[in-house]
């Protein structure tokens, strides 16, 4: 009978104290729309939620009481509420989010574990609306980039090709993202350019320095992610925008069409995009034979936003023909020569390129083609105040370079890449104030020759695995984060023989009975790598507008494919590559500083690294013991990879000023300068002191159709590059050069202020300078000792002037 009583009892007092608690319900949006993943915490309840995808929140048993509401997201102005609970359920009225204008707190994804504000990361990050890449001439999406980040620079093989370094390093050192998914397309190659489609992309985020931790092997320099568009607007309508680009002097036309589409919880992208041009022309060459190109592409993506999370499917389609001068001349004329034999092939004696071939949109039969295919999925599953990240996906790069003039259907290097990626991170539950995350990803990677003729690297099984812990933590006015990751790299191929194809009598792959007679060119091969990276930074706000940034970070990098395993011509880049299979992993330690002050008339940034790399892998030209160099194959360069110690160091410095009372003026200044020596010698490929500097002035009225036009003028001063890597004439001298450019653009609207469509026109080297970039590979594109002009290789482009619309829909 007690026991019953006391059980009664037990239930009659929860009872009670169950309905007392109350529940709090609401929404929160932006700009018409739900906002997703907003963090409110309630002061005296102990706990916090996240919005869902329709943006709702709710609170569970509260006790009645007064409590303080805060609304936090990233990207987006803080703010708080007192509220009162009385009832059992409270339903707030709908809260509007204001959207962060400041780049204080801009939104950054790229090497960290989860969302970060731009103020709070230690790590020297820059950002790049799409926006600012439409004001500047772009033959490519990395030249777009590289015109907006000091420190980002490109190593060039003509206006369509172009590979990003930052701060010195590139190729694989250089980890590139499309929307967090490693790009995997023989980057190794020194005239592979990235495959992604230009006008697809709506924001680019550069972290510089090893710093990412999500990522594994490869970035050693840092890592560059392209975002790409997402639709967010009013639901049941199609929206999107149609782009119209020209480029006089290369005659390049692109057109991009992108669509958009909401309904309910879906959301539905699409773009399909087009690039062509003849041959650019300088002062000094004319038109540059065989730098025409044609680029199509095709991308779609399905995003569902639940109360679960989101989950999102995306494809990409990437067709090139693109066009490789090799730089053979007429040694009187310096007019342009071809190859029209294959055998008994003499460079003194090709004959003149024809007039009409000079500037035309067709592709010459020696050219390489260039696809890739692109199947990825992100899902995002909200488990409590914790989450689950899983992106997985598939790649396919195909490489075709045409180099028989006398069989032109007939590839000189034919690779096909597959590439299948995953990546899992846990956004754990925040614990007395620390964020972390743990993740584990890896890729495997096969690479098989198909019907070549030249083999610079073998067929190769690539297994790769890392985990990683991530951590961050603000202490007052002290933001710290930091993490470890350690990887796994296998990589293997068997034996690699080849032949005389006796049909057409080049080399071919051969197997099985018809290796007895056949040459031994990759023995096989297996290893692995392994390395442990990290880092560890502070950001010290000593005030809402001045910050303190240091960081230290480890790097590491597995050799790549041709460091260990090439053994032949590169028929695209004029190049036998050796390999050395006793190469170590690169690993490297870099120390970063930084001073940020957002002032009320200016802007001052002050970035200083230093670098340190053990086992750094380069190339130098073959010699024989008499210093001559080696030739393995007429015509074409041989180089020979190396393995040293190097070290980099470096300054980047903005200042950019916007006067509270001259709103219409803007005046941007960047400078960028880096060292790197090994071995007694300088590194090769360094960019040389980069100054530029933009003056713009934005109305804020409209002019007739014209809304809020703009008008700038721009200098682009890179100093001559005396600190070159010379040995064995490698490289040489580079003389300095200032280019001028100008643009000016405004929305066009009509009588009802009905936006009809952006205009944007631009014009570089407004002077038509001659000059020749250091990281263009062009430049030592030269087969004779002495020129009747004076003038070697070949030089970059002249004046260009852009024509850009961008209509919406």
């Amino acid at each position: 009978m007690k026991d019953y009583l006391l059980l009664i009892i037990l239930n009659l007092l929860c009872f009670g104290v169950f309905a007392q608690n109350g529940t709090l319900k609401g929404k929160v949006y932006a700009d018409g729309q739900p906002l997703p993943s907003i963090t409110l915490r309630l002061s005296g309840a102990g706990g916090a939620t996240k919005t869902d995808g329709q943006g709702f929140y709710q609170f569970k048993n509260l006790s009645p009481g007064t409590y303080i509401l805060s609304f936090s997201g990233l990207g987006y102005q803080s703010q708080s509420q007192k509220i009162t609970i009385k009832k059992e359920e409270l339903i707030l009225p709908d809260v509007l989010m204001l959207v962060n204008l400041s780049n204080l707190n801009e939104v950054v994804v790229t090497g960290v574990s989860r969302g970060t504000v731009l103020r709070k990361s230690p790590v020297p990050i820059a950002v790049l609306s799409r926006k600012a890449m439409d004001q500047h001439v772009n033959n490519n999406l990395i030249d777009a980039i590289v015109k907006g980040v000091p420190g980002l620079s490109a190593v060039t093989t003509g206006p369509n090709i172009s590979k990003p370094f930052i701060r010195g390093l590139g190729y694989n050192r250089v980890l590139t993202l499309y929307d967090g998914l490693r790009q995997e397309g023989q980057q190794w190659g020194d005239e592979h350019g990235i495959e992604m489609d230009q006008y697809g992309v709506s924001r680019v985020e550069v972290v510089k320095g090893p710093a990412s931790l999500t990522y594994g092997s490869d970035a050693v320099a840092g890592v560059i992610n392209m975002i790409p568009e997402t639709s967010s607007f009013k639901e049941g309508v199609i929206k999107g925008d149609f782009t119209e680009d020209y480029h006089t002097n290369n005659g390049m036309f692109g057109t991009s069409l992108g669509l958009g589409y909401v309904k309910n919880d879906w959301k539905y992208n699409f773009r399909a995009s087009g690039k062509l041009a003849h041959s650019y022309r300088n002062k000094v060459d004319g038109p540059v034979y065989g730098t025409a190109f044609r680029e199509y592409n095709l991308s779609g993506s399905v995003r569902t936003d639940k109360k679960w999370g989101y989950t999102k499917i995306a494809a990409n389609l990437y067709d090139n023909l693109q066009e490789i001068p090799d730089g053979s001349r007429d040694s009187l004329s310096r007019k342009f020569t071809r190859q029209v034999l294959d055998d008994g092939d003499d460079l003194k004696n090709r004959p003149l390129v024809p007039e009409g071939e000079l500037i035309t949109y067709k592709i010459m039969p020696l050219h390489q083609h260039i696809q890739h295919y692109r199947l990825y999925n992100k899902t995002q599953l909200k488990l409590g105040t914790g989450s689950l990240d899983v992106l997985l996906g598939a790649q396919q790069s195909i490489r075709r370079e045409y180099n028989h003039p006398t069989l032109a259907e007939q590839p000189g290097l034919y690779v096909v890449l597959n590439s299948f990626n995953f990546d899992l991170k846990y956004n754990l539950p925040e614990f007395k104030g620390i964020e972390s995350t743990a993740g584990l990803s890896g890729m495997y990677q096969t690479n098989r020759s198909k019907n070549a003729t030249d083999f610079p690297i073998p067929d190769y099984n690539l297994f790769d695995v890392g985990g990683f812990l991530f951590a961050k933590k603000t202490f007052g006015k002290i933001d710290i984060s930091g993490g470890l990751r350690f990887d796994h790299r296998h990589i293997r191929w068997n034996d690699f023989y080849v032949g005389q194809n006796p049909q057409t009598g080049f080399d071919q792959q051969v197997r099985g009975a018809e290796t007895a007679d056949a040459k031994l060119q990759f023995p096989a091969f297996d290893h692995s790598y392994k390395g442990l990276s990290g880092s560890l930074g502070l950001t010290y706000n000593l005030t809402e507008r001045l910050l303190l940034k240091a960081n230290v970070s480890r790097g590491y990098r597995a050799p790549n494919i041709t460091e260990i395993g090439s053994n032949g011509l590169d028929p695209g880049a004029h190049i036998v590559y050796l390999g050395n299979r006793s190469f170590v992993p690169e690993f490297n330690l870099q120390q970063d500083i930084g001073f940020i002050a957002y002032l009320k008339d200016m802007d001052i940034s002050v970035e200083l690294f230093n670098n340190n790399i053990q086992n750094y892998i380069y190339q130098t030209r073959l010699t024989d013991a008499a210093g001559e160099p080696v030739v393995v194959v007429p015509g074409n360069l041989t180089y020979q990879y190396q393995q040293a110690k190097a070290r980099l160091y470096g300054a980047e410095f903005s200042l950019n000023l916007h006067p509270e009372a001259f709103k219409w003026l803007n005046f941007n200044n960047s400078l960028a300068y880096v060292r790197g020596t090994t071995m007694g010698q300088n590194l090769p490929l360094l960019p040389p002191l980069h100054i530029r500097s933009e003056i713009k002035f934005s109305s804020e009225r409209n002019y007739g159709f014209f809304h809020q036009p703009y008008l700038k003028f721009e200098a682009d001063v890179n100093a001559a590059q005396n600190h070159f890597y010379g040995l064995y004439n490698t490289e040489t001298y580079t003389k300095g050069y200032t280019l001028f450019n100008a643009g000016l653009g405004a929305a066009i609207k009509n009588r009802n202020q009905k936006k009809l469509f952006d205009l944007f026109i631009q014009a570089d080297n407004l002077f038509d300078v001659a000059y020749q970039s250091h990281l263009s590979r062009l430049k030592y594109f030269e087969y004779y000792e002495n020129s009747p002009n004076g003038r070697r290789g070949i030089y970059n482009i002249g004046r260009n002037f852009s024509f850009k619309i961008v209509v919406p829909i």
